[in-house]
C-alpha cells in the first residue's frame, strides 16, 4: 500500500527515477520524440473546441514505485454490509483539528497553472478533471478519501451501510450553509443525487439508487435496488458535488443551466469570485465553511493556458505554486532536476488512467479474434513505455489499473512474438502484406503511440496508415460513430470498476458516445460477470469475478492495453499539505492547504 512520504523521500525517489531514465534516454536518443506529449495538451485542444476531453484525459496516479495498491481495506469493500458507523471518533477528531499551522499561516493566494478548460463548474452534469479541480473547491461532497481508499467524513459527519447493503444513511453536519447563506439540507443531497442520475455520463454510478428519503433536514437515506459496493466511492468530491436545490430546481435544463457558470453558488470551502472561461478562475475563501479553522488560504487562482511549457517556467520562477498539467516527459524530467520544485506521482491513484489500442469489432478483418491477437503479439509495450516514453509510463496488460485491488496481472500479456503474430495472420487467411488497416488517435497527444503501432505492425507484415483527425471533436465523433478500424484511446477507471470500467464492455452501452462501448464488443458472459461483481459485497469474491472478467477480455482482445501514465504533480516548496495525500489529488478540496511564506 502506498503511503505518504516526506519531501526528502519524494526528492530521493525523483533522483532514483532520473538515474534510471538516463539509461533509457541514451538508448532512445535516436528514436524518441521531443514532442512525446501526454494527454494534457489534447485535453486543452478539445476544450478549446468546446468538448471537455477531461472526462478521461490527463496524467495518472502513482504508478512509479510499482507497488500493488491492492490492500485488503481498499474502498472498504469488505465492510459494505456490516452496518457499522463508518465515521469513527478518530476521524471526527481529525476533522476538528486546527489546520493552517496552528492558525499561524492563514491567508495567501495559491496559484494553480492548468491547461484544462472546463465547460462550466457543475460536476453533477459534467465529468472530467477540468471541471472537478475547481468544482471540488466550490462544492462539498458527502465524503472524502485518504491515500489508502478509506472514506472520511466531510459534509456527512457519519454514515451507516445497512446489513443487506440496500441502503446508506448519511448524517449531515448541522451548521453547513451554501455560499448564499442558505442551509445545506438532506433535500439538497436528494436533489444532487437525482441530478447526477439524470445527467451525469457515468450511468452505472448511481443506477441502483431507487430513492432518497429525507426524514429530517440532516438525514438522507439512499435506497438501493441491489447491493452497490461502489456507492461510497461515488460520493467522492468530484463525483457527487452537493448543489443548492433552491437555485437549480427551477425547471431549466441542468446541462445548460445559466447558473452552472454565472453567479455560481456552491457548498465548498471557496466561493467563485471571478470566472473568465479559458483564462482564469478565481475562488476566495468562504468564511462560513462548516469545518472550523479552514480554509487556510485567502484565494485559489487557476491560471489557464494552452502552453504547458509556460507553466513549467512559472513553476521554476515561483509565480505558479502548483500544477498537474506538465506536458511532455521532457518537462517532467526538467522539473525533477530542479531543487526549487517538488515533483511527485503521489495523489490521483483512483483515476486509473490507461492508454490502449481499441479495435472496431464490426470491421471485417478485426472481427476475427486471430487478427486482434496477432496485433497484440506484434506490439512491444515494454519498449513503448521504457524507451519511447522514457520510463514515465508503465506497461499494463489489462483494463483495470495496477493501483486497483481488482487488477489481475495473470492474464495473457501478448509479449512480443513476431513469429506467433504471422502464424495467427496466416490462420486468418492473410499472407505477408495482404492485411491493410488504418489507425486513428486523439490529436495531438497520441501521435507517437500511433506511429509506433504503424512500425510495430509493419514488422509482422501488416500495412497500417495513420488516419489524422484535425481536432478532438472530429476524432471523438468518428470513434463514437464506429467510423474507424483502430484507434489509440485513453480511459480512466475512476476508482471503482462500476464507475469507470463497466462502461467499455457492456453490450447495452453501445450508445454512440465517446468513452462508452465504442468497440462493439458484446459477450453475455462478461455482462453477467460485471453485473455480479457490481453488487458483490464480499471483497474476495468481487476480486475473483473481476479477475475472470479480465481473463476473458485478454483472450478475446477487443482492446490491446498499452500502458498507464503517472499523474505527476509539481509544486513550490512553500505549499504545505499539498494534494498528494488522497486518491483524488487536485480533484479534492484544498481547504487544508496553506503557504509557508
Amino acid at each position: 500500500m502506498r503511503t505518504s512520504t516526506t519531501r526528502g523521500e519524494q526528492r530521493h525517489f525523483g533522483r532514483l527515477l532520473i538515474a534510471l531514465l538516463a539509461v533509457f534516454a541514451l538508448i532512445a536518443a535516436s528514436c524518441a520524440s521531443d514532442d512525446d506529449d501526454d494527454a494534457a495538451p489534447a485535453t486543452t485542444a478539445a476544450a478549446a473546441a468546446g468538448t471537455d476531453a477531461g472526462d478521461d484525459m490527463a496524467d495518472d496516479g502513482d504508478m512509479a514505485d510499482g507497488d500493488d495498491m491492492a490492500d485488503d481495506d481498499m474502498a472498504d469493500d469488505g465492510d459494505m454490509a456490516d452496518g457499522d458507523d463508518m465515521a469513527d471518533d478518530d476521524m471526527a477528531d481529525d476533522m476538528a483539528m486546527d489546520y493552517c499551522n496552528g492558525g499561524a499561516n492563514v491567508g495567501g493566494t495559491l496559484i494553480i497553472g492548468s491547461t484544462q478548460v472546463p465547460r462550466h463548474l457543475n460536476g453533477t452534469v459534467q465529468s472530467g478533471y477540468a471541471t472537478a479541480v475547481p468544482g471540488t473547491q466550490l462544492n462539498a461532497s458527502p465524503l472524502l478519501y485518504d491515500d489508502e481508499y478509506n472514506p472520511m467524513p466531510y459534509l456527512a459527519e457519519s454514515w451507516e451501510v445497512a446489513d443487506d447493503g440496500l441502503s446508506v444513511t448519511l448524517h449531515l453536519v448541522e451548521d453547513a450553509v451554501f455560499h448564499d447563506g442558505m442551509p445545506i439540507t438532506s433535500a439538497d443531497v436528494e436533489f444532487s443525487i437525482q441530478t447526477v442520475q439524470a445527467n451525469h455520463p457515468f450511468k452505472p454510478m448511481y443506477a441502483p439508487v431507487t430513492s432518497v428519503d429525507t426524514p429530517d433536514e440532516h438525514t438522507a437515506v439512499i435506497n438501493l435496488s441491489q447491493p452497490h459496493p461502489a456507492i461510497l466511492l461515488a460520493m467522492s468530491p468530484g463525483l457527487l458535488p452537493i448543489i443548492p436545490k433552491h437555485i437549480f430546481d427551477d425547471g431549466q435544463d441542468m446541462k445548460s443551466h445559466p447558473r452552472n457558470s454565472e453567479d455560481f453558488v456552491g457548498s465548498g470551502p471557496f466561493r467563485l469570485a471571478e470566472y473568465e472561461p479559458g483564462t482564469i478562475i478565481r475562488m476566495e475563501r468562504f468564511d462560513d465553511f462548516f469545518i472550523e479553522g479552514t480554509p487556510c488560504l485567502d484565494e485559489i487562482v487557476m491560471e489557464i493556458t494552452p502552453d504547458s511549457t509556460a507553466i513549467v517556467l512559472s513553476l521554476e520562477n515561483g509565480t505558479t505554486h502548483l500544477s498537474s498539467t506538465l506536458g511532455p516527459a521532457a518537462n517532467v524530467l526538467r522539473l525533477m532536476d530542479n531543487p526549487d520544485v517538488e515533483v511527485t506521482a503521489q495523489g490521483h491513484e483512483a483515476i486509473g488512467q490507461i492508454n490502449w489500442l481499441e479495435f472496431n469489432l464490426n470491421d471485417p478483418a478485426l472481427s476475427d479474434v486471430r487478427v486482434r491477437q496477432a496485433i497484440g503479439y506484434a506490439i512491444d509495450r515494454d519498449f513503448l513505455s521504457g524507451v519511447i516514453e522514457q520510463g514515465l509510463t508503465f506497461p499494463v496488460p489489462t483494463g483495470i489499473a495496477a493501483a486497483s485491488p481488482f487488477h489481475n496481472a495473470d492474464v495473457n500479456h501478448y509479449d512480443k512474438d513476431i513469429d506467433r503474430a504471422k502464424q495467427l495472420l496466416a490462420e486468418a487467411g492473410y499472407g505477408e502484406g495482404e492485411l491493410e488497416l488504418t489507425i486513428d488517435y486523439i490529436p495531438p497527444a497520441f501521435v507517437v503511440h500511433a506511429e509506433y503501432v504503424v512500425q510495430a505492425l509493419e514488422e509482422a507484415g501488416i500495412k497500417v496508415e495513420l488516419s489524422v483527425s484535425p481536432d478532438f471533436p472530429t476524432w471523438a465523433q468518428r470513434v463514437a460513430g464506429g467510423d474507424y478500424q483502430m484507434t489509440i484511446n485513453q480511459v480512466w477507471n475512476w476508482g471503482d470498476p462500476v464507475i469507470g470500467v463497466h462502461r467499455t464492455y457492456l453490450c447495452d452501452n453501445r450508445v454512440g458516445v465517446i468513452w462508452t462501448n465504442n468497440t462493439g464488443y458484446c459477450n453475455p458472459e462478461v455482462d453477467a460477470l460485471l453485473a455480479a461483481a457490481g453488487q458483490e459485497l464480499d471483497a474476495g469474491e468481487r476480486t475473483r469475478l473481476y479477475a475472470e472478467f479480465q481473463e476473458i477480455v485478454a483472450d478475446e482482445v477487443p482492446i490491446y492495453f498499452l500502458n498507464t501514465p503517472s499523474f505527476w504533480q509539481a509544486f513550490n516548496p512553500a505549499v504545505m499539505n499539498p494534494p498528494t495525500n488522497n486518491i483524488w489529488g487536485q480533484m479534492s478540496p484544498m481547504h487544508q492547504v496553506w503557504l509557508d511564506q
